[in-house]
């Protein structure tokens, strides 16, 4: 009697922690398919531009070994016993789900079955169908910083094993873009005797320099060219470091830009797929007061700013400015009652500035006009004026799909497939 007390006993004391277990796990799961079916009702704003995973739910056997893998967590959940895309916008293609799934259920693709993705048509060295033009980096639809710096370094090996040299008076080659793509490429070029021009928009680091202060970058290992080895998995961007039309010229190729052209035998074009930013369209957005990016919060101290987005870059630039506590408020709207596509890192960072009150979310809102003063938002409840100093649109942007049509290279579409 006595050892079946004591059997008993141990039963119940085992079975708490399995009760408590199976109730967070249930709220889990319900949590992740309600964010998924909001997910879902994004629609054609759902498509990453770049290579993410898609899910055999046929062959998917619920293991959660791909949720455990990702390194950038919430892009994957287990929703009734099988695994689901979460936030497909936020993956940057590591692939470590498709290695973890046990059944080989995960495979990694562009675009979806309903719409496609455009895609240079590229060699394995990543050159064009126009001889001497490369692609890397996320204009190849690759977005991981490790592979974007070996895609670099590739096209330079390329470039310099080939018999295509600058004729007198010209360049070896002109890398468009100063990202960790286009640095890298740069690099290893000059490593290689060869004569280089690196060009950019704005600044070296490309979209790196574009994040806010400390700013969290995933990179895993990779070699950057005349550097070494740079093994850290995070770097923060103060650790990272408008080409108008390109023209056939003979065998070279002839760049030109705002006040200024070069030619050059190859041209490597390592410009992102951002683009151009993408606007709101709404009455008064032409004034100064709007800006389409964050790089220090010093000048927007003593305002009310407004960030406009639900990505990743809207919250990055509300939680920097937030933490810079310069700003006399900072508020974020965004269209839907919930932001749904962040990382992990940065939904537990903005939930917090949320709770201390340091960023006001107006979610389930839209700016429908700008003044100098205010801004006025569409809600739930009616039209809404808030007093306003600035405003930071961080909506995406448009790829430069039509300047790769006007130089000839070739683009296939890509719908749910590697």
């Amino acid at each position: 009697m006595t050892t079946l007390v004591v059997v008993l006993g141990l039963v119940a004391v085992a079975g708490v922690p399995y009760l408590v277990w199976t109730r967070l796990e249930a709220r889990k799961h319900k949590r992740a398919a309600i964010i998924h079916q909001d997910t879902l009702s994004l629609g054609e704003d759902l498509v990453p531009a770049s290579i993410h995973p898609e899910v055999d739910l046929d062959e998917c056997i619920g293991s959660g070994a791909c949720v455990r893998a990702c390194p950038e967590k919430d892009i994957l959940a287990i929703t009734d016993g099988r695994a689901r895309l979460l936030n497909p916008l936020s993956c940057i293609g590591h692939s470590a789900c498709m290695q973890a799934c046990p059944v080989g259920a995960i495979k990694l693709v562009f675009g979806t079955a309903t719409r496609g993705v455009e895609l240079p048509r590229l060699t394995p060295s990543f050159e064009t169908t126009q001889p001497g033009i490369f692609v890397i980096g996320e204009l190849s639809g690759i977005g991981l910083i490790r592979n974007a710096v070996e895609q670099g370094r590739q096209a330079a090996v390329t470039i310099f094993r080939s018999s295509r040299r600058g004729r007198p008076g010209e360049l070896d080659a002109i890398v468009v873009g100063a990202g960790p793509a286009g640095i890298a490429a740069a690099l290893a070029l000059i490593a290689h005797g060869l004569k280089v021009q690196i060009v950019d928009q704005d600044r070296y680091g490309g979209t790196v320099t574009h994040y806010p202060r400390s700013k969290v970058v995933m990179t895993g290992s990779f070699e950057l060219p005349g550097y070494g080895s740079i093994r850290r998995k995070t770097m923060t961007k103060e650790q990272l470091l408008v080409l108008e039309a390109i023209h056939a010229d003979g065998p070279s190729w002839r760049l030109v830009g705002p006040g200024w052209q070069d030619r050059a035998a190859s041209v490597v074009l390592a410009l992102g797929r951002r683009g151009a930013p993408r606007k709101l369209g709404v009455p008064g957005e032409e004034l100064a007061k709007v800006a389409y990016r964050l790089i220090e919060p010093e000048p927007f101290a003593d305002q009310h700013v407004l960030i406009v987005g639900g990505g990743n870059a809207a919250a990055d630039c509300a939680i920097a400015l937030a933490r810079a506590k310069l700003c006399t408020s900072v508020s974020i709207s965004y269209r839907r009652a919930e932001l749904a596509r962040l990382r992990s890192l940065v939904r537990k960072d903005i939930e917090r500035c949320f709770a201390a009150g340091t960023i006001v979310p107006l979610l389930g809102t839209e700016v429908v006009s700008i003044a100098e003063r205010h801004v006025t938002l569409q809600t739930a409840e009616g039209m809404r004026q808030l007093i306003n100093d600035r405003v930071i649109v961080q909506i995406g942007g448009q790829p430069p799909s039509e300047l790769l049509r006007t130089i000839g290279i070739e683009l296939v579409e890509k719908r749910g497939e590697a």
